[in-house]
């Protein structure tokens, strides 16, 4: 469905690295041509509190920071998607990484279940590499940014020692992408 603009809520809990996602992809698409705005919030904890982070992508400038409803929530902790499933508009996308969020019984949205954590662990073998895997994902199944421009902004945003493992993890959430199809694009 072609949009005016797409709305991407990351959530979850501290230390998980949702605002480094956030930053990434809006870096991404910007070098891909689209504007962008992000915006994030973090729990008084320094780890392990909430945390959410929010990217508008648009092709047109944008005017605002934030907006009503999103198109895309992704979860990453049970407590994050029950503040925020609220903010996904009906017929949106919930991406979820099933270690941490159980399935909501919302009908009107499309639900995704990507094992991130799971993956990061067994094999990359290191399990704070769940964000990129969840960012690999939703680029490719979004079809949102081109793959070059979310390599480009991995390598900008991390710091150099972790660069690899990212790229890594990246390629691999994207290869997890050829099995789900989400059907968003500007």
């Amino acid at each position: 469905m072609k949009r005016d603009c797409i709305a991407v809520q990351f959530c979850g809990f501290g230390g998980q690295g949702l605002v480094l996602s956030a930053t990434v992809l809006g870096t991404g698409a910007v070098g891909g041509g689209l504007y962008a705005v992000q915006t994030q919030s973090y729990g008084s904890e320094a780890r392990g509190g909430e945390c959410q982070a929010e990217l508008i992508l648009s092709k047109e400038p944008i005017n605002s920071p934030t907006v009503g409803e999103v198109d895309v929530v992704v979860a990453m902790s049970q407590p994050a998607l029950m503040r925020y499933i609220s903010r996904l508009r009906a017929g949106g996308v919930l991406v979820i990484d099933p270690m941490f969020v159980e399935r909501p019984s919302r009908t009107d949205i499309q639900i995704v279940e990507v094992p991130v954590t799971q993956i990061a662990a067994s094999e990359i073998g290191q399990q704070i590499t769940a964000n990129m895997l969840m960012l690999g994902f939703l680029t490719e199944a979004t079809s949102l940014i081109p793959e070059e421009e979310l390599l480009r902004a991995i390598e900008e945003a991390v710091p150099s020692r972790f660069v690899p493992v990212n790229l890594e993890a990246a390629r691999r959430g994207k290869r997890l992408a050829s099995e789900k199809a989400i059907s968003l694009e500007l």
